[in-house]
């Protein structure tokens, strides 16, 4: 199995290939359009140097790369993937050769905390139109898109993930809700900049409290990501 998950930042991403890379059957890969988005679209990211070093491959190779032997020899392989990559010029060919989850968090949780690490975020940076699209793409292919939002993930964690691997017809590991403290060596070269908090973890946060109050562009943002977030929600895997 190929596992695509589609998600914006901050959106427990990471902890998700996290718990995924925990099983023995499965190998992980952090961001693999991460370096063809940043040379096509020019952004000044954090760390970009090295991530564009690290990440030599164009559109097409990673493509490739994606569909082509799992590198570890492990049986099925975790895609993790930011929607907002996925801008025209990255190919979604292997979309139809993956099973594709999409995973969801409430705008205002991820602009507000996006913010903090790239305080220039726009619409385009944290991808929820993009997440929309992709959704669709999915269920053009003929494939029943599956959704998980990260908060009923944080409410319960081994509820979730059980309902999680039912979904895409795995059995549930008990191994997928705890991981070592540090950096992992499938970690992206960006690590240092984004995952700095995660790395002090061992597994996944507790409930979230009540929802940040954003104001002027911050609030702006999150009011025009509301429609697609609310789209995908309605099709969220129950809790």
């Amino acid at each position: 199995m190929r596992l695509a998950m589609w998600s914006g930042p901050r959106n427990l991403s990471t902890a998700m290939m996290y718990a995924f890379a925990q099983r023995a059957d499965f190998s992980v890969v952090d961001e693999p359009f991460y370096g063809p988005y940043l040379r096509m679209t020019g952004l000044d990211h954090p760390m970009r140097d090295a991530v564009l070093q690290s990440r030599p491959e164009d559109a097409l190779e990673v493509e490739q790369s994606l569909l082509g032997p799992i590198s570890d020899g492990t049986p099925h392989v975790y895609h993790k993937h930011m929607c907002q990559h996925m801008i025209d010029g990255i190919p979604r060919g292997a979309m139809a050769d993956c099973v594709n989850v999409f995973l969801i968090r409430h705008p205002a949780r991820v602009v507000a905390s996006f913010a903090k690490g790239y305080p220039k975020l726009t619409a385009d940076d944290i991808g929820f139109e993009v997440q929309a699209d992709l959704f669709d793409h999915v269920r053009s292919l003929g494939q029943t898109p599956i959704v998980i939002d990260s908060a009923d993930i944080r409410d319960d964690p081994e509820g979730m993930l059980q309902k999680l691997c039912e979904a895409v017809g795995l059995s549930f590991d008990p191994a997928m809700l705890t991981w070592p403290a540090g950096a992992k060596p499938y970690d992206g070269v960006w690590a240092p900049h984004w995952y700095t908090s995660l790395h002090a973890t061992t597994g996944f946060a507790g409930p979230e409290g009540p929802l940040p109050e954003l104001t002027g562009k911050l609030a702006e943002l999150v009011s025009c990501s509301l429609p697609a977030y609310r789209r995908l929600k309605a099709a969220k895997l129950s809790t």
